[in-house]
């Protein structure tokens, strides 16, 4: 299933109280909210501030919906699949997904976050 088929589908599927419309306006705005994270992670270029960008934006996608959910989930799986591809280690990896998944799960992002991190992120 293709990324706007599944969109699609999912859009009816959970269209329960919100619409229609709902589940697309949630990924989108899931999908800005991994934009912004993985932008303030090249901004700060903080070393070891990594996992603490992944679980915030995965936190701040989920607490959109079903939709920023998904659109964390798929923006996350791609994004590691892609570095693995390219050499990246498997237990790094493995570390970033499950700093994303602690953002889904509604964990405080803060718990990743290294002391000297600015406080503008």
């Amino acid at each position: 299933m293709n990324l706007l088929t599944g969109l699609v589908f999912c859009s009816l599927v959970l269209a329960v109280s919100g619409g229609v419309w709902s589940f697309p306006k949630e990924a989108a705005l899931g999908s800005w909210d991994m934009w912004r994270a993985y932008r303030d992670m090249r901004e700060a270029n903080f070393i070891g501030a990594d996992k603490y960008f992944h679980a915030r934006g995965n936190y701040d996608a989920a607490r959109r919906g079903p939709g920023g959910a998904w659109a964390a989930e798929v923006i996350s799986d791609a994004r590691e699949n892609i570095q693995q591809f390219f050499g990246r280690g498997h237990e790094d990896s493995e570390a970033d997904q499950e700093a994303n998944r602690a953002g889904r799960r509604g964990e405080d992002p803060n718990k990743y976050r290294p002391k000297g991190l600015p406080d503008k992120y």
